[in-house]
C-alpha cells in the first residue's frame, strides 16, 4: 500500500489525484490529522486513516501494511523535526520499503533558517537506515500567486530578495515528482533538487504582473527586518514573518536557484511555465 500523510493539504490531495491514476483507490491511505476533512477522499475509494504527527499512538495504526510512504513536511513554523521524527519512527516500525520525505531546496546548504529542520529530518532518516528518497522541493509557485490581489491594490510587490533568482515551480509538479517517486523504481538513496525550468526575480515578476494586468506595479526591496514588519502588519504570525523575511535574504544569496533541470527529468516533462500561472491568478 502507499501512504500520504498530511494528505487533505494542497499538496497532499494533489498527490492522492497523481496516485489513484496509477494504482487502485483501496491501495492509497490518507494518512491525516481529521478524518472527517478527508470525506471526499474516502467517497473515491481511498483508505482514509487518522495520523496525527503530535500523537505519537494514531502512527501504527495509520502505516499499518504500508510499504511506501510519502512524509510530506509539517506547517509549523517551529518544532517540526520531533513530529516528522514520531512519523520516521513509526515508519521504521511498519518496515516500510521506501520512505519519500519532502525536504527543502539545497536543505544541506542552505543559509535560510527555513531549512534547518528539514536538513536534521534528513539525517534523521539516514540515521534509521530505512530505504529513502528525498525531494528537496524549491518555492511554490502559488507562494508568489497568492499576494496578487494585494499587489495590483498597492501596485508593488515588496520583498528582500534583492536580484535574487527563484526557480519556483507549480505545486502540481512538486506532487507529480513525488508520485513518480513512489510508483516508479531506481529512487532508493537518491536526493533530488526539484525546482522550476523558468527562474525570475521579483523584479521580473513586478514588470510582468504589470504588463498582464496593465497596472503599473513595482518591486520595492526592504530590509529583512522591514520585510517582516510588513508581513505582521498584514496579519502574518510574528515568527512566520521572520521566517519568510530571512527566506528572502537566502534567497537573495541564491539559496531558491536551481538550473540542474531535475524536476523536468523526473516527471518527464518541462514544469509549468510561471507565467501561464501568472496569467490564469489574475483577476478578470
Amino acid at each position: 500500500m502507499y501512504a500520504v500523510t498530511g494528505a487533505t493539504g494542497q499538496l497532499g490531495r494533489l498527490v492522492i489525484d497523481g496516485l489513484l491514476e496509477k494504482v487502485p483507490a483501496d491501495r492509497i491511505v490518507a494518512a491525516v490529522r481529521n478524518p472527517a476533512r478527508a470525506q471526499d477522499l474516502a467517497e473515491r475509494g481511498v483508505v482514509v486513516r487518522e495520523a496525527d504527527y503530535s500523537r505519537p499512538e494514531t502512527l501504527a495504526g495509520a502505516l499499518a501494511g504500508v510499504e511506501k510512504l510519502l512524509l510530506i513536511s509539517s506547517t509549523e513554523v517551529d518544532g517540526r523535526l520531533p513530529l516528522h521524527c514520531a512519523v520516521i519512527e513509526a515508519a521504521r516500525q511498519a518496515g516500510v520499503s521506501l520512505l519519500a520525505y519532502t525536504s527543502m531546496l539545497h536543505a544541506d546548504s542552505s543559509p535560510a533558517k527555513l531549512a534547518i529542520e528539514h536538513r536534521q529530518t534528513e539525517e534523521a532518516i539516514v540515521a534509521t537506515g530505512l530505504p529513502a528518497v528525498i525531494l528537496r522541493n524549491g518555492w511554490y509557485i502559488e507562494n508568489h500567486l497568492a499576494m496578487i490581489p494585494a499587489v495590483l491594490q498597492h501596485g508593488a510587490i515588496v520583498g528582500a530578495a534583492k536580484e535574487g533568482r527563484f526557480s519556483s515551480a507549480a505545486r502540481k509538479d512538486y506532487a507529480m515528482a513525488a508520485v513518480v517517486a513512489l510508483t516508479t523504481d531506481g529512487h532508493v538513496g537518491k536526493t533530488y533538487e526539484l525546482a522550476g525550468d523558468h527562474a525570475f526575480t521579483l523584479a521580473q515578476l513586478a514588470a510582468e504582473v504589470s504588463r498582464r494586468s496593465g497596472k503599473p506595479v513595482v518591486y520595492n526591496d526592504l530590509a529583512p527586518d522591514a520585510y517582516a514588519n510588513v508581513l505582521t502588519g498584514l496579519g502574518l504570525p510574528t515568527d512566520l514573518a521572520a521566517l519568510l523575511a530571512d527566506a528572502d535574504l537566502a534567497a537573495s544569496r541564491g539559496a531558491l536557484f536551481d538550473d540542474s533541470g531535475t524536476l523536468a527529468r523526473l516527471i518527464g516533462r518541462t514544469t509549468t511555465p510561471w507565467k501561464s500561472l501568472l496569467e490564469a491568478a489574475l483577476p478578470v
